[in-house]
């Protein structure tokens, strides 16, 4: 693949400039609330466009043209979900926890159920986020290395670095400030590589139009009830819940809420950053489905080693790198880099969040001054972004990144989702009746996450999210004990 020096250029001068804007932060007067929240003086639409580029990685901008490209619009079903998720935030969970008189999510759950559920939570995010990053920034490399050919291992260091440098010095308004410019990057750059797909083919829209009806790419799938299968149903469902586990525990999503000016504020940027990302990931499947029509109509532009459906996921970044004129090119890089930060740095500024406050002030001081929280959440980026730079060098040779990281996520995001809406929604409960409903739950997550039932993987978080519900519900009304004192959370 060739890769002009105007490429690299502009590849570059994206990079520099965004870790430049990053560090820039670092210079102003911050506390620890600017650090964490931005002392709630965030403009709504930043937050929303930072909830909009957290939610598209690096993963989402190559995945989903590659899935469409395969297949059809199956996968667009999941953004459909969104709407409905975002209404349960607004109207639930990001009142309740501007109402929480801490910057943890984790924090409503020590009140309603004690310290285990909270260093449960706590510990299965940071997990989480750790396999998140690692995983993010090894798929990043992949088509990082067809571009430039530099190897993956180094690519994963350089992204690392990148990221750690302004995040962990500029705290979440660095965070979120450039993740609003990287999500225009990201938009400008699928426009314009759909424009340049269109207008390379004979018929244009209308011809891509015609060709993907004749074959089904449109079809959003099956509509019968098979629970194996990713009809449209399963994946209808399986959307929602991801959904709520994102706007609703997500410490990433809360500390964007408790940057608003006010609780109005906090509710446009939920449907500002959410309702973005419907038309957007809509635009990733229409950019795959015009690629099957552009190689069906060029079929001698497509290496025989692409040819074959397994390798969809790498015909996007040939055509960037192939076809798309130098400039635009560095530009798209830039994007599918954008992504790929952007999500990173999200991870990296929450971890340190958790740690300070789940952690540091559990277990070692409760109440530190300024100088030293800041100290703490400066070294606790370090580490996080440090750790999951080795996490991701772990996942080079791993058979499938993606199987991976998604067992480990259905594992820790069901069971504190689960959690989460037992609290919320069954607010008087013993200690024993949730730390049960939890293990059964992540049980029945881990059966179906490993194919030991006759069920499709991505219900994993649903079923496990339904029998902590189900199993915590039941035992609240048969064990008896003392319940835990309840605030006003309603």
């Amino acid at each position: 693949m060739d890769f002009s020096n105007l490429d690299l250029i502009v590849f570059l001068i994206y990079v520099i400039g965004t870790v430049g804007f990053g560090v820039s932060f670092y210079f102003r007067k911050q506390s620890t609330s600017d650090y964490i929240t931005g002392s709630g003086k965030i403009p709504s639409w930043v937050l929303g466009m930072s909830i909009f580029a957290t939610y598209v990685s690096s993963i989402s901008f190559l995945a989903l043209p590659g899935a469409s490209y395969q297949s059809n619009w199956n996968g667009f079903v999941f953004s459909l979900s969104i709407p409905i998720a975002a209404w349960i935030a607004v109207r639930f969970f990001m009142p309740l926890y501007r109402k929480i008189n801490s910057p943890s999510a984790y924090a409503f759950l020590e009140q309603k159920f004690g310290l285990w559920a909270r260093i449960y939570a706590s510990t299965c995010y940071l997990l989480t986020q750790l396999a998140r990053m690692g995983a993010i920034m090894y798929l990043l490399a992949l088509p990082m290395e067809a571009f430039f050919g530099w190897s993956i291992p180094w690519i994963i260091l350089f992204t690392g670095l990148a990221v750690i440098c302004y995040s962990m010095l500029g705290g979440i308004k660095a965070v979120v400030w450039t993740d609003a410019i990287q999500g225009v990057i990201l938009i400008i750059g699928a426009l314009g590589c759909l424009i340049t797909i269109l207008n390379q083919l004979p018929g244009g829209w209308l011809q891509a139009q015609s060709v993907a009806l004749e074959q089904g790419k449109f079809s959003l799938g099956s509509f019968g009830l098979s629970l194996s299968e990713s009809t449209f149903w399963v994946i209808l469902v399986y959307g929602l819940f991801i959904n709520l586990q994102n706007f609703g525990v997500d410490q990433s999503y809360i500390q964007r809420y408790l940057g608003a000016k006010s609780d109005k504020e906090a509710s446009k940027s939920i449907w500002f950053g959410s309702l973005l990302y419907i038309p957007v990931s809509l635009l990733f499947f229409m950019i795959g489905t015009a690629l099957f029509v552009y190689f069906q109509v060029y079929d001698e532009l497509l290496p025989a080693e692409l040819g074959a459906f397994e390798s969809a996921d790498k015909v996007f970044p040939y055509f960037i790198v192939s076809t798309l004129p130098s400039g635009l090119t560095g530009l798209m890089v830039a994007a599918i880099f954008a992504a790929g930060m952007s999500t990173i740095s999200t991870s990296v500024n929450s971890s340190a969040t958790v740690i300070l406050e789940d952690h540091f002030k559990k277990y070692i001081l409760k109440n530190p001054n300024e100088r030293t929280s800041l100290r703490i959440l400066y070294i606790s980026s370090f580490l996080m972004g440090s750790i999951s730079i080795g996490v991701g060098l772990a996942f080079n040779g791993v058979l499938s990144a993606l199987e991976t990281w998604w067992a480990l996520a259905s594992i820790f995001s069901g069971g504190i989702l689960g959690l989460f809406l037992l609290g919320l929604f069954r607010p008087t409960l013993t200690k024993i009746s949730a730390l049960l409903g939890v293990i059964a739950g992540v049980l029945l997550i881990g059966l179906v996450s490993w194919g030991c039932l006759p069920v499709h993987k991505n219900l994993a978080i649903v079923l496990g999210t339904m029998a902590i519900l189900l199993v915590g519900f039941l035992l609240g009304l048969i064990v008896k004990g003392q319940k835990e004192p309840q605030g006003n959370y309603r």
